[in-house]
């Protein structure tokens, strides 16, 4: 399976190298190794269902070698474009790659000089379609960001229903041939119904590669994004319901997609007792993943070891076990953030919560996390 990694704040910005690059856990190092805590249960009250080893090394203990993508969000096309009260502050830049991220100089170069309030990162295990940038995720309609871990059963079957069901508009963005990217026109098709007439990027005069309908420029509520959510999901069920009758198989659909403003993100798989992919969220670990305050998000093993509460004069959080002695912030200056990732990237367990299966959690714009049913 894929792993991905999401961070969004209204008020405090990540550097995307201490978010990707830094941690011994982080997402661009996950081609290979992987941290999976409290995945394992014996006790079907507390996680859903009895999970074996086996289970969980079937879906998150694989090779993710097929490239990598991700999205922040920056103010710069909004700054250079005419005065508007009504457009968003906020738009996705996307860089894509298939060579794996620590080897990939632009990737490093990047992170290293860029911030982002928002930030979404995918690192690829392929099913079955071509290795290229066009398929990694995260794909992008307007302002909204779209990325997954799993894969949509018998998708090869059920591609031109699935396609009869989007929009004009969605069905004709998309580049690739991933099960995600499709995904990602349904839910669109039913977030941002068709426009009539079609307007192009309104910061552009022009049809280009960089136009899009001006109603995806328009934000939507969380409950507005979930319930597109399920839909999508319910829709792709019925279709390999009426495609496959009693062959159709379950999906594992952890699906992430915001707005820059917004967040949702869940952990579903259409099974009786199978786990989906993992997947984990805080909101503290922003704190001991941001170069700014003290800590290390390798704790006591980061380069400048155990530290005492204190780096550089500055307080660190409570239980901080590392050391940075270049802090310039105390902890509790940090700004309030949610962190939604296929694993967690920093020492701290008791930062990350596991997100049980069939859940979805809503970041709203002030910062405010609710878990929930699905209710597919």
């Amino acid at each position: 399976m894929c792993r991905w990694f999401a961070y969004i704040s209204a008020t405090e910005p990540c550097l995307l190298e201490d978010a990707l690059v830094t941690p011994v856990h982080a997402l661009s190092k996950q081609v290979h190794e992987h941290y999976l805590p409290k995945l394992l249960s014996r006790d079907p009250s507390t996680h859903a269902q009895y999970t074996t080893e086996a289970e969980v090394t079937t879906r998150n203990r694989l090779f993710n070698v097929d490239g990598f993508g991700m999205a922040w969000y920056s103010p710069d096309l909004s700054t250079f474009s005419p005065p508007s009260s009504t457009k968003p502050t906020l738009h996705p830049a996307l860089y894509k790659s298939i060579q794996p991220p620590l080897h990939d100089s632009n990737f490093r170069s990047l992170c290293a000089n860029t911030s982002s309030p928002v930030l979404l990162a995918h690192i690829r295990a392929a099913t079955a379609t071509a290795i290229t940038p066009t398929n990694n995720h995260p794909f992008t309609f307007g302002i909204h960001t779209i990325m997954h871990n799993g894969y949509i059963s018998s998708f090869a079957l059920i591609k031109r229903a699935l396609c009869a069901a989007m929009s004009q508009e969605t069905f004709a963005h998309i580049q690739g041939g991933t099960d995600t990217e499709h995904f990602a026109a349904l839910l669109m098709t039913n977030l941002c119904p068709p426009s009539a007439p079609h307007n192009p990027n309104p910061y552009s005069g022009e049809e280009s590669e960089a136009s899009f309908p001006a109603a995806w420029e328009h934000y939507h509520s969380v409950e507005e994004m979930h319930a597109a959510l399920v839909q999508t999901i319910s829709t792709i069920i019925e279709i390999q319901k009426s495609e496959m009758g009693a062959k159709s198989e379950p999906n594992d659909l952890n699906i992430c997609v915001t707005d820059g403003r917004s967040l949702v993100a869940c952990r579903y798989r259409n099974h009786a007792t199978e786990q989906p992919p993992s997947l984990y969220y805080s909101t503290t670990a922003g704190v001991t993943l941001n170069r700014q305050f003290p800590d290390h998000p390798d704790g006591a093993k980061g380069p400048h070891g155990k530290g005492n509460g204190n780096g550089n004069g500055k307080k660190a959080a409570e239980g901080a076990e590392g050391h940075n002695p270049h802090a310039r912030r105390d902890a509790g200056d940090h700004g309030k953030h949610v962190i939604i990732a296929s694993e967690p990237t920093t020492y701290k367990e008791r930062e990350w919560t596991l997100i049980e299966k069939n859940q979805v959690v809503l970041v709203g714009p002030d910062g405010t996390v609710t878990v929930e049913e699905i209710g597919v």
